[in-house]
């Protein structure tokens, strides 16, 4: 089962690809996804991104929260479930 993982602290000029690349050095990943401003099409500065398995997904969060990427530590950890407004 693949595990979704939230990334923060993303700067602005980080893209789906960049997301992907980055993470694909510890696992296979499902899909990256930056989330951007619906008017703006800037990014909000978050992202998703899907690994193939939990063991992935563990691995990512030991290794890659509080590396670097374009230039500012990020943070990753398990995505929680969206709550209802």
């Amino acid at each position: 089962m693949a595990t979704n993982l939230f990334v923060g602290s993303l700067s602005w000029g980080v893209k789906d690809d960049d997301l992907a690349d980055f993470f694909g050095t510890v696992g296979t990943v499902v899909s990256a996804k930056v989330i951007t401003d619906r008017d703006s099409g800037r990014s909000k500065g978050f992202g998703f991104v899907e690994m193939s398995s939990d063991e992935e997904a563990k691995k990512a969060i030991d290794e890659l929260n509080g590396k670097e990427l374009d230039g500012r530590p990020i943070t990753v950890n398990e995505a929680r479930p969206k709550e209802d407004r």
